[in-house]
């Protein structure tokens, strides 16, 4: 069979679904949306949303005025909005607002990243392992020359430079952004409006939440300059208008094969939602003790209950039937016309049982892995301090392009911001949470990690309270002295520094197992599968998502639920009101009820559209076809996790607050008039 012939085969396979895709910038599909929507995207159009587009903290902003204003979401931003409150003032609980820049507050440790240039690097990262045969080997080749190719861009230029892979490994990017390291908080709203309804409606629709935020980006002391920012719409949104969302989707699977869902399915998604679910509790039950131990366990509990919730989804959506069938019959096809293609043949189509082998052999040590290495000591700041410290002083003795990735000097601001944060550190949440991790490597057992060195015959508590309570990590000056001094950090006598070092010799072997075993697989039979599918798809196509900035399309639309009782596109303030109660968490922040009477109960709050997202996407600007902000995505319903793994616009929703909600509240709830202005309104 031809090329030809597998084209037919993949077109009668692949479902033809118009507002499917996380597509780069520099391949969007201007034709499809011409011929579905009769809508002309440009290249301007296209170059200016990207340019005003952000990625920020652990999800996505856009710039919305010409002096560095960052519209984003209030999870996006809540790292930065708990961090800067205290006891007197509880920002998350009360929400913030500046009267004008002088009293705008500085964010401890965020970063905006804005993508200025992007070029195709495939060739020179390939070329650097094209005669090398062993996997892991090549792996490490091409590494090396991402290293240099990034290296080499930070020192022409001066920005935050990344090689991205896409495809598995069939083509990669050199991404280049402008980095904005001084941000400030602008405005805030209560989180009692801005996570209404709570974990109970979290991933769900109909929702009533202003979850948003402002930050300003500085430069030398001053708002930074942004020529190229997002106007505000003058109309907001409607029923059926076409949306363009730009973002940073974190991570999707829709390329992986049957047996790599499988492995998540079976070993990888019942062990972190089993994780998640012990320390959700924990948190619960520590925040609940008093007032001081709330809000420390706060801005973790969303978290780890954001994660668990979505994760929880992906695994319903792999033990869907017909979510596995579809996946099932789609790979089988692309395999058989491998097989009968003359020029690749039977051997060729092995790769797919090449991967089943690697990830079958792998699961027994996902958990260690995961215990040990990534993510280890999950919600502890200290740990985190004390890995990267002892991890800094071994890499930054090696060649740049040997390094661990977290490492290397295209990475370094990156980390120093959040090596070095002045947030605080609360001692009690610290050790409820290394308790917990004790009890896990307790399980794990001493084969594979040194447990009897860690406990010293005392229980999980004792040592975890020994660990925190004889560290120094909390003080920035310290962290400083020990990262800058090897000498230093040998003799420390630092508890938590010992405890990352202790740990640090198996978890690096099982991280080395891994990228051996797995990450080659990059290198060998995941990306000559992609490069299958690539040929048959081309421009056609789109890479998973890898948190790097992406458009999506889709238009304003509601849908029927699992009952076929009809969901409207948009929510309403009447609505709001009417959901609000007497208990938690709908209970509503006093100023909303006291400005009921003065918003228009008929104004849209919330709304769904079709457009392709994931996790990474919060806080993603919404535009209409001129390019004008009409929301911004904080959300997504249940039904659309699993399009982690297959698209599906039946029922599947993102999640925006509208726009002309948000100026309404501002009006009448927050009488921000100053940030109207800013914003045009």
């Amino acid at each position: 069979m031809k090329l030809r012939g597998i084209l037919l085969v993949c077109a009668l396979a692949l479902p033809v679904v118009a507002d499917e895709g996380m597509w780069l910038f520099n391949q969007f599909p201007k034709s499809q949306v011409q011929q579905k929507y009769s809508v002309e995207v440009t290249d301007a159009f296209l170059e200016h949303l990207r340019l005003s587009s952000v990625r920020i903290g652990g999800g996505s902003g856009s710039f919305v005025s010409p002096h560095g204003l960052i519209f984003t979401n209030h999870h996006v931003a809540s790292d930065c909005i708990s961090k800067l409150g205290s006891a007197q003032h509880d920002y998350m609980k009360e929400g913030f607002s500046a009267a004008g820049p002088p009293q705008e507050l500085p964010c401890p440790d965020m970063e905006a990243n804005v993508l200025v240039a992007l070029d195709d690097v495939t060739q020179q990262v390939k070329e650097a392992a094209k005669d090398e045969t062993v996997p892991a080997e090549a792996l490490q080749k091409r590494r090396a020359a991402i290293a240099r190719l990034e290296k080499e861009c930070i020192d022409k230029t001066g920005n935050n430079c990344a090689v991205v892979k896409f495809f598995s490994g069939e083509r990669y990017d050199l991404y280049q952004y402008r980095r904005y390291t001084d941000l400030r908080l602008v405005f805030a709203p209560e989180f009692g409006i801005a996570f209404f309804g709570g974990d109970p409606d979290n991933f769900t629709y109909p929702r009533y939440d202003l979850d948003i935020a402002f930050l300003r980006a500085y430069e030398n002391g001053q708002p930074a300059s942004t020529p190229q920012y997002l106007a505000w719409s003058a109309t907001g949104v409607k029923d059926a208008d076409l949306v363009f969302v730009a973002g940073n989707p974190a991570t999707t699977s829709r390329l992986a094969t049957g047996s790599q869902l499988a492995f998540y399915r079976d070993a990888q998604l019942p062990l972190q939602l089993a994780r998640l679910q012990t320390r959700i509790a924990i948190l619960r039950e520590y925040g609940a003790r008093n007032e001081d131990n709330r809000r420390a366990a706060q801005r973790s509990l969303f978290g780890f209950s954001n994660s668990f919730k979505s994760l929880n989804g992906k695994s319903l959506g792999l033990k869907d039937q017909r979510l596995v069938t579809r996946k099932a019959a789609l790979e089988t096809k692309l395999r058989k016309a491998v097989e009968n293609d003359p020029k690749l043949g039977a051997g060729a189509a092995k790769v797919w049982d090449d991967v089943a082998l690697a990830y079958k052999t792998w699961a027994p040590m996902e958990k260690p892995f995961e215990l040990l290495e990534r993510p280890a000591a999950q919600g502890s700041s200290l740990f985190r301090i004390a890995r990267q410290i002892v991890r800094l002083s071994e890499e930054r003795g090696k060649p740049n392009d040997r390094r661990l990735t977290e490492f290397r000097d295209s990475a370094r601001k990156t980390l120093e911001l959040a090596l070095y944060s002045p947030a605080s550190i609360d001692d009690g949440l610290e050790i409820v949470l290394l308790t917990q991790y004790f009890e896990e490597l307790k399980a794990l057992g001493d084969n594979e990690a040194p447990v009897k060195a860690i406990l010293q015959g005392r229980t999980p508590r004792q040592a975890a309270e020994a660990f925190v309570r004889g560290s120094k990590l909390k003080d920035v000056a310290e962290r400083k002295r020990l990262a800058a001094d090897g000498a230093a950090l040998a003799k420390s006598g630092d508890t938590m520094i010992h405890l990352a070092q202790l740990l640090d010799a198996p978890a690096r072997k099982l991280r080395q197992k891994y990228e051996d075993s797995i990450e080659s697989l990059e290198a060998s039979s995941v990306e000559r599968i992609a490069q299958y599918r690539f040929k048959v798809m081309g421009a056609t196509d789109y890479p998973d998502a890898t948190f790097t900035p992406r458009v999506s399309f889709g238009v304003v639309k509601g849908y029927r639920d699992k009952t076929e009782a009809p969901v409207p596109y948009a929510t309403t303030f009447g609505g709001l009101y009417h959901r609000a109660g007497k208990d938690d968490p709908y209970i509503l922040p006093a100023r909303w009820v006291e400005a009921k009477a003065a918003l228009d109960p008929i104004v849209a709050f919330n709304f769904v559209s079709t457009c392709d997202i994931t996790g990474g996407n919060s806080g993603s600007p919404t535009v209409n076809i001129k390019g004008e902000i009409v929301g911004i995505v904080f959300d997504s319903n249940i039904e659309s996790l699993p399009i982690t793994y297959l698209y599906s616009e039946e029922q599947a929703r993102s999640v925006h607050v509208a726009s002309q909600g948000i100026v309404a509240a501002l009006k009448k709830v927050y009488r921000a008039d100053g940030l109207l202005k800013e914003l045009g309104q």
